[in-house]
């Protein structure tokens, strides 16, 4: 908030008594410097990679978890299909 204050006291200050030009350029410096400052205040906050992948390791665990009951279903259909291909091809041995 008093980098805000800052900003804008300098701001004016610098249309007062600088160069409209030059006190454009202040005014863009000013901004800029502002917006780094409130973009850099919880910098150090944020999770790291290892947390990050630890987060996303249990979400997959949890997909897979869901999913377990239809991969089941799916593995005993296919190998209903391969039991029924090898009744085919021992039914038919000329082939």
């Amino acid at each position: 908030m008093a980098c805000g204050a800052v900003a804008v006291i300098g701001s004016a200050a610098a249309f007062l008594y600088l160069d409209p030009i030059l006190a454009s350029f202040v005014v863009i410096m000013l901004a800029t410097v502002l917006v780094i400052a409130v973009a850099a205040r919880d910098w150090d906050r944020h999770a790291t990679f290892e947390e990050r992948e630890l987060e996303r390791a249990r979400r997959r665990a949890e997909k897979w978890e869901r999913g377990k009951e239809a991969r089941e279903r799916d593995r005993a259909r296919w190998e209903a299909h391969r039991a029924r291909q090898e009744a085919k091809k021992a039914a038919r041995p000329d082939r």
